[in-house]
């Protein structure tokens, strides 16, 4: 069954084409396309050599793209072919058996010929526009619905995928998405390639996705790493932790707090990994310096996923970071957020800038962007009106408001957010539906809270939890 990422290679024209399908790989590619019709023979033989090997090491399937000769000589697992070249009976004798090949298609008819011609895959686009290619046909969503019905081999969804597009894809019928300038062309290849390699846990057996919260301990259950568990399980996830603090807290405030030695904490980061593993990782309460910045590497050499929610200030105005932290938190940290979740506070703290408003929040948001953070969620929380909160992916802004309730229990509103973030990451969802399901979930929480203390009460996790299900089911 061909499932997963499926990269295809851009023109290399940086020189870095190996370095970036390495990364790609890391971040979870499932088959690398390799495209270099235009390329001197003897540099494409070495460069397939390498890929090869790239893909054998990291369990990858490597397909050249109209070549199958070469795809012979390096034994490649397979070939691609377009409605122009050879046909695939042809490619088939100078592969031998065993080798796969696929067929692009544009068109249910197109694509029940392939079937007959014995294609193993079937590539149908482009569904979204494109610019990677002048000559595309446009075929939208409802032409993939179509060739699902009328073909039984696996479909891969082509043109202009992005994450959201991918899901679309997926959710229409698509066994694997292709993408080139989405991953290629990021910065950070390895966080894309992962970005897109998520999606693909939708429909898995439960636990359906890894949640790894890296938090403090809240004694009064509210906040911090028991609200992350109780997030993360109640959602349908697996969470496993590493503990970087201690509080003695209540609904009043932190009467105490005890650093865990920050051996111990990459100790507890580091045995999850190396065997359980996760798909996302939720930072919160990291205390002092050396564990953020012990903690930022981590994430960095793992190519981790990492909602950072930027515990600065409890609830009850006690400083929970202190100045060494907050720098290395935007030096080291910042830069390895795929996506940073402060509240008004907390992007003072960082930015100096105090918004009083949407457009304040967002010139905030695109500061922290230029200090490194991939994308930003700014909750509104602290300002009058409506909960608003500003979410800008990339260069894209949306603006998510919600009700706000008449109550003082929002005690660990920020460490549930955030976990549920991670969560439904983990899920399969692209970011800006996480981020709203998320939302959607904090809300049920707030508005299902009891009073529990003589000060500000925890959410109600688990009848947010039951409800979110119950409105999920109705709409499946």
């Amino acid at each position: 069954m061909l499932s997963g990422l499926y990269l295809i290679t851009d023109e290399n024209r940086d020189g870095r084409l190996a370095q970036k399908v390495e990364a790609a790989l890391k971040g979870g590619a499932a088959i690398v396309q390799y495209r270099a019709k235009e390329v001197r023979p003897d540099d494409r033989h070495k460069m397939a050599q390498k890929l090869r090997d790239l893909c054998t090491e990291y369990g990858a399937k490597l397909i050249i793209n109209d070549l199958p000769e070469l795809a012979r000589d390096i034994n490649a697992d397979g070939v691609h072919l377009g409605q122009d070249d050879m046909p695939a009976v042809q490619a088939r004798q100078i592969l031998g058996g065993g080798k796969i090949i696929g067929i692009s298609t544009h068109s249910v008819e197109e694509a029940l010929k392939a079937e007959a011609q014995g294609a193993d895959y079937i590539a149908i686009g482009s569904i979204f526009p494109t610019g990677t290619k002048d000559d595309t046909t446009l075929v939208g969503l409802d032409m993939l619905r179509n060739v699902r019905k009328a073909v039984r081999v696996p479909l891969v969804a082509i043109g202009g995928i992005t994450p959201e597009g991918a899901f679309e894809a997926l959710e229409a019928g698509a066994d694997s998405v292709a993408v080139i300038s989405g991953v290629m062309a990021d910065s950070d290849p390895a966080r894309a390639a992962k970005e897109y390699s998520l999606l693909f846990n939708r429909g898995k057996d439960n636990p359906n996705g890894r949640v790894m919260t890296i938090a403090g301990s809240d004694s009064g259950g509210g906040a911090g790493i028991q609200a992350d568990i109780k997030t993360i399980t109640l959602l349908g996830s697996y969470a496993s932790s590493a503990l970087t603090a201690l509080t003695a807290q209540n609904t009043l405030g932190v009467a105490e707090t005890y650093q865990v030695h920050t051996d111990f904490v990459i100790k507890q980061i580091e045995t999850i990994l190396d065997d359980i593993g996760t798909d996302t990782v939720k930072t919160g309460m990291l205390s002092w310096g050396g564990i953020v910045t012990r903690i930022a590497k981590v994430i960095s050499d793992r190519s981790l996923l990492a909602v950072v929610d930027p515990v600065m200030v409890a609830k009850g105005g006690e400083s929970l970071l202190d100045k060494e932290a907050n720098e290395s938190l935007i030096s080291r940290l910042l830069p390895e957020a795929y996506l940073l979740t402060p509240n008004l506070p907390e992007v003072t703290a960082m930015t100096g800038i105090e918004p009083s408003n949407i457009d304040e929040m967002i010139e905030a948001g695109q500061n922290l962007q230029a200090l490194g953070a991939r994308n930003i969620l700014i909750k509104g929380g602290h300002l009058d009106g409506d909960a608003t909160d500003i979410l800008l992916l990339g260069e894209n802004e949306y603006r998510l408001t919600g009700k706000r309730f008449d109550t003082i229990n929002t005690h660990g509103t920020g460490c549930t957010l955030s976990s549920a973030i991670a969560t439904f990451l983990a899920q399969g969802y692209p970011l800006r539906f996480a981020v709203e399901r998320a939302k959607r979930f904090v809300s049920l929480a707030i508005e299902s809270s009891v009073q529990l203390g003589k000060g500000h009460g925890p959410v109600n996790h688990f009848q947010a939890a039951m409800q979110l299900l119950h409105e999920q089911a109705s709409v499946d």
